[in-house]
């Protein structure tokens, strides 16, 4: 059997309720979807708890899943919807607890010292995070986790062109963002 026949038998088995079968979906994508929502958030533990909400939804939802799509466009539509979200409340009630600020000042100071690229990294994630959602999702889909634009458009409901523009116009940004930060620019 083929991988995609491999998870349609594996959902229509978590629409039937089997937690055997659902626990195998998420090992699978795990750390793919903790990777993507990593790669929006910036922030790793809300990153995982992000993940752990999609992983809800996939059970709970699972009979609303229909087999048109591959179910990891399913599965990012749904982690991509809830970082979305996310953001938005973040820009209503920007919280920042000096535990916090303390703790990522220390990382940062460990992590620049050990690396020397690191300069380019802080501001590529920066700039990154400065994107619009409409284009960030995109460009970290495609960039950093290797969808092609026919997957992505399916991932967020969108015709391709609208993808193909929107990743092209992302990374624009984002290599003026890095040029004005003074940093290296993507080639």
């Amino acid at each position: 059997m083929t991988e995609r026949m491999d998870e349609q038998e594996l959902i229509r088995r978590v629409q039937n309720g089997d937690e055997v079968a659902f626990a195998e979906i998420v090992t699978a994508y795990k750390d793919r979807i903790v990777n993507f929502l990593y790669q929006f958030t910036g922030d790793y533990q809300k990153a995982v708890e992000l993940s752990q909400e999609t992983f809800l939804r996939v059970f709970f939802k699972a009979k609303q899943y229909r087999p048109v799509a591959p179910l990891s466009s399913w599965i990012y539509a749904i982690a991509a919807n809830l970082a979305k979200t996310e953001m938005k409340k973040a820009r209503r009630v920007p919280v920042v607890s000096l535990d916090e600020i303390a703790s990522h000042e220390v990382r940062s100071k460990a992590y620049t010292e050990d690396r020397p690229d690191s300069g380019l990294l802080k501001n590529l994630r920066q700039a990154l995070d400065e994107l619009r959602p409409r284009y960030r999702i995109p460009v970290i889909l495609k960039d950093m986790e290797g969808f092609s634009q026919e997957e992505i458009a399916q991932i967020l409901h969108k015709p391709v062109g609208t993808i193909k523009a929107r990743i092209s116009r992302g990374r624009s940004m984002l290599r003026k963002r890095l040029a004005k930060a003074g940093g290296r620019t993507p080639s």
